[in-house]
């Protein structure tokens, strides 16, 4: 049922066509309140959110390319929705129910964020809808057996809703017909100042995270689950990012690390703060994910493929289960299987302060 008092509109419109004729759709989302979200069913996309600063100036806080021609030529995961996994597969195979299944290695001998036939570069069914106090788009996609080397036909689901309470609200399902990994994710890069206005070092981040993954010189886990205490990882207590920044990832590249999320999962609780000292902006996150990648914009090098965005001018906060966690028992497991129903809910909430 429709509720009346929830104002805001959803428009859709066509940019254009992926190389082999099919049109592309662009939704625009506002909540009424200054509020807005642009997305594409290319890849289920963010390709804009815009809120006020402290002055009440509107302004697009997550980075995208300059045209729809570079998200279908050039993959680049910006706002894009990740799957069938996302984040790193070590050596791109595991072992499932005594079978080895071997997947595309895209990040030298690894498999990441799907490979590069993965969900972000796949077109998706949008349906615009309304309910009581949200309004957005459903995004249905199927993903048949083998695609990719996983197993299992696949129907997923990525929901974007915006709220009265001035939130992104991102909803993840899905099922299959025979047991295989599925990890979903949203890979905004995040400016609270605006996108385009410089690096993000002086953001305030905090983060509900008393342990954090250690990775080796290839970016993989190596199983460990360490405490935070003591090191570059720890923002338990507000800090500015470039604080530590030079200290984290290997010869000072910055944060690609995996954080554990205090809390139970499965149950939506608090996950990260940002504030932007300058904007005013500041973004909550609560998840049911297990985990968090904390990404710093290491890979952005200002070409032309990354939209001229240079190194650490965004951010990334990818709520997810663990990187490789097919091949290690001991995390959160991500193996959906027949009758079951995948679910991860991640709310961001904007505010200024």
């Amino acid at each position: 049922m429709i509720e009346p008092s929830m104002r805001g509109s959803v428009e859709r419109s066509v940019p254009g066509e992926t190389p082999d004729g099919r049109p592309v759709s662009r939704f625009e989302i506002r909540n009424g309140r200054g509020l807005s979200l642009e997305v594409l069913d290319y890849g289920a996309t963010v390709v804009s959110v815009e809120t006020p600063d402290r002055k009440g100036q509107l302004a697009n806080i997550t980075l995208r390319l300059a045209s729809l021609s570079d998200y279908l030529e050039r993959p680049s995961w910006f706002g894009s929705t990740i799957g069938r996994t996302c984040n790193r597969i070590a050596r791109a195979r595991f072992s499932l129910d005594g079978e080895t299944f071997r997947l595309e290695p895209n990040d030298g001998p690894h498999h990441l964020h799907g490979g590069r036939g993965g969900f972000a570069m796949a077109l998706w069914n949008g349906t615009p809808f309304r309910e009581a106090g949200e309004l957005g788009v459903e995004f249905r996609l199927r993903s048949p057996h083998g695609e990719g080397g996983y197993p299992g036909e696949l129907d997923a689901t990525a929901r974007y809703a915006l709220t009265e309470r001035d939130e992104l609200v991102i909803t993840f399902s899905a099922t299959a017909d025979r047991p295989t990994p599925v990890d979903l994710t949203n890979h905004c890069y995040w400016n609270l100042r605006g996108a385009g206005s410089g690096t993000i070092r002086d953001h305030v981040l905090e983060l509900a995270a008393d342990h954090y993954l250690p990775v080796d010189h290839e970016l993989i886990p190596t199983g460990e689950i360490l405490p935070v205490a003591n090191t570059p990882m720890d923002f338990r207590a507000p800090r500015a990012i470039g604080e530590r920044l030079d200290e984290a990832g290997r010869n000072g590249a910055g944060y690609d690390h995996c954080f554990v999320v205090r809390g139970r999962s499965g149950e939506l609780r608090f996950a990260a703060r940002v504030h932007e000292p300058g904007s005013g902006r500041t973004m909550e996150i609560q998840t049911t994910q297990p985990g968090m990648q904390f990404y710093t914009g290491n890979s952005l090098d200002g070409s032309a493929s990354v939209n001229h965005r240079p190194r650490h001018s965004g951010f990334c906060l990818e709520t997810q289960h663990f990187p490789d966690s097919p091949n290690r028992a001991q995390f959160p497991t991500t193996i959906l299987r027949p009758g079951q129903t995948y679910r991860q809910q991640t709310v961001h909430r904007f505010s200024v302060r």
